[in-house]
């Protein structure tokens, strides 16, 4: 079909009406869902939650890779901590049971449940990076950088470079060894890992699904990651994980009083 001209493209572009590729968002989302995509390697997503919803991330083929930064909707200054994740948990591999913290001592998502590796210490690739591993880490190029689709997602939202801390990624795996103290790239936990991350704020969340800065593996490699959310009900005071530790039900308490 001819696009040289307006009449053209217009034809083109209304034929396409009804095609499904492998990476897309689903609208509507299914019944039963508040939103539906699957976000190609390379690829980002970005949505404001409400609070309460239910966010499901799936490894479709064990090699995504979801760098995540989470904002309190209408006040991004309140943030994801990392830092205060792991020191206020006690815990640098959060996984089912524990708690995404903002700089405030506020619970911005807890984590029902997780069977996927989470690393809290690398945090997303850099243009720089990217571009001396693979010889391109631009948004728009075959081995995007995690904080330049970072920077696309914040815009969206009237963010800022300046506005982009340190993220948490899921499904590729980071340990310290005891030993050397060096970081050791422990990889996926294959295909069809998932981490649910329930929102206990109403939250603005940016997604970059890129290569992990430390897989050691010479070629730019990360498969295609499923979104799912759903409304829920936030923790209460009588949810397991309210009570889990004395970290957490303060952490809860500190997030009950500006959410009621």
């Amino acid at each position: 079909m001819a696009t040289a001209t307006t009449h053209g493209a217009r034809e083109h572009a209304r034929a396409q009406e009804g095609t499904t590729v492998p990476a897309m968002p689903h609208v509507p989302a299914p019944e039963g869902l508040t939103w539906s995509e699957t976000v190609a390697g390379g690829g980002y997503t970005h949505r404001a939650l409400a609070r309460g919803t239910e966010l499901t991330l799936t490894d479709v083929t064990g090699e995504a890779c979801a760098h995540l930064l989470l904002y309190v909707t209408g006040r991004p200054w309140e943030r994801l901590n990392v830092a205060d994740t792991v020191k206020v948990l006690w815990n640098a591999y959060p996984g089912a049971g524990h708690l995404l913290l903002s700089d405030q001592g506020r619970v911005l998502a807890s984590i029902p449940e997780s069977s996927a590796p989470a690393d809290t210490m690398c945090g997303a690739s850099t243009l720089r990076r990217n571009t001396g591993r693979y010889g391109d880490g631009a948004p728009h190029g075959a081995s995007p950088a995690g904080r330049e689709l970072f920077k696309l997602a914040a815009a969206k939202h009237g963010l800022e470079p300046r506005d982009l801390p340190p993220s948490i990624s899921f499904f590729q795996g980071v340990r310290v060894d005891p030993a050397t103290g060096r970081l050791e790239f422990t990889g996926s936990a294959g295909p069809g890992a998932a981490v649910t991350l329930r929102m206990e704020m109403p939250v603005t969340i940016l997604i970059a699904n890129t290569a992990h800065p430390v897989d050691p593996r010479p070629t730019y490699t990360c498969g295609l990651l499923e979104v799912t959310a759903r409304q829920a009900t936030p923790t209460g005071p009588g949810d397991a994980l309210w009570n889990a530790t004395p970290e957490a039900r303060r952490a809860f308490e500190n997030t009950a009083e500006v959410t009621r």
